[in-house]
C-alpha cells in the first residue's frame, strides 16, 4: 500500500516520447553534420592575432552559454598584448584570468565579471616565452580553460 496516495500509470507516454524523439534520432543517422545546439556565431575577428597601429598585438576571445573559450589556444610574440573577451551568452556570466601560479611569468591583468552581452579588454606585457594557462574561475571545474603561448624570439 502507498499510504493512501493514488498512483496513476499512464500507458502510452513512452510511445509518445519515442515519436517525439524519432526525428532527432533519424537526423543523427543521416550522416550530415548538424550545428551544435546553442552555439552562437563568432563575433568579428574572434581568434585572429593582429597588430594594432600602436604595435600592440590584439586578440579577441568569445564565450557564451557553455563552458569554452573560442579559441581556447592562441600564440603571440613577446611584447604588449591587448586581449578582449566578448560574452555572447544570453544567461551565463564569466570572468577571465591567467591561472595563478602557472606560466613562466605572472600576468596579473584580469576581467573580474563579464555579464551576458558584455565585452571587456585588458592590456598586459607578455615577457617570457612559454605556455600561460587561462581560465574562467567561475567554471574552471567544468574545464573552461585555455592556453596562451608566447613564442621564443
Amino acid at each position: 500500500m502507498n499510504g493512501g496516495r493514488r498512483t496513476t500509470v499512464r500507458r502510452g507516454a513512452g510511445a509518445l516520447l519515442g515519436l517525439l524523439m524519432l526525428p532527432g534520432v533519424l537526423a543523427g543517422c543521416s550522416g550530415e553534420d548538424l550545428p551544435e545546439s546553442g552555439a552562437a556565431p563568432l563575433a568579428p575577428g574572434v581568434g585572429e592575432v593582429t597588430t594594432a597601429p600602436d604595435g600592440v598585438q590584439e586578440i579577441t576571445l568569445q564565450t557564451q552559454d557553455d563552458y569554452v573559450f573560442t579559441p581556447d589556444h592562441f600564440t603571440v610574440d613577446p611584447g604588449p598584448v591587448r586581449l578582449t573577451v566578448v560574452n555572447v551568452a544570453e544567461e551565463m556570466t564569466h570572468d577571465f584570468r591567467f591561472t595563478p601560479g602557472t606560466g613562466p611569468a605572472a600576468i596579473e591583468s584580469v576581467i573580474d565579471f563579464l555579464a551576458p552581452g558584455e565585452e571587456m579588454t585588458i592590456d598586459f606585457e607578455a615577457t617570457a616565452p612559454g605556455d600561460y594557462p587561462f581560465e574562467c574561475s567561475f567554471h574552471v571545474q567544468l574545464d573552461q580553460v585555455g592556453t596562451m603561448t608566447v613564442r621564443d624570439r
